[in-house]
């Protein structure tokens, strides 16, 4: 265990892997923490391009390889962003984009009115989606439902470059 831990220590690079589940995304990690028996963390820069939703969940399946039993949690530490899990590829991406639409109007009745028109909605969307998300995992492999799928909502169309941050707690 802790071989595998020191080899992941050395081997900590910047990696820039396209994700065959989202339109236009790609993404490199560009932090990493490693603790010995605690916690480990990457930052992971992901660029969703003009996607709503976008699919990370080979995203986490990469990081939580290898690593056993434990905790993936999920952070996105922006104010117009949040992770939810959807079934995706049937269609429930664009019903979510419907249902974010009717329950926040991109119309300009905000308060908060800076940026582009409606983007006061973006700053409201993360008290209905919630920027965090914990997924057990066992043997290395997310314990997500057979249509499970972890995804990025960002109604925030001004600026497509977004940093997940992920992290694993052995246990």
């Amino acid at each position: 265990m802790r071989e595998t831990r020191d080899r992941r220590r050395e081997t900590a690079r910047r990696l820039e892997v396209p994700s065959p589940n989202s339109i236009g995304a790609s993404w490199e990690v560009i932090a990493r923490s490693r603790d010995d028996g605690g916690m480990d963390t990457d930052v992971v820069q992901l660029r969703t391009g003009t996607s709503l939703v976008t699919d990370i969940t080979d995203l986490i399946l990469q990081f939580c390889r290898d690593r056993g039993d434990g905790l993936c949690h999920v952070f996105v530490p922006h104010a117009t962003a949040g992770v939810a899990l959807i079934e995706t590829g049937s269609g429930s991406e664009s019903d979510l984009e419907v249902a974010i639409d009717r329950l926040l109007p991109r119309d300009d009745i905000y308060r908060h009115r800076h940026g582009s028109r409606g983007h006061g909605r973006d700053h409201v969307l993360p008290a209905f989606i919630s920027p965090s998300l914990a997924v057990p995992v066992l043997a290395g492999r997310p314990t997500l439902g057979t249509w499970q799928s972890v995804v990025l909502v960002d109604t925030n169309a001004d600026n497509p470059d977004r940093k997940v941050r992920l992290s694993f707690l052995p246990g």
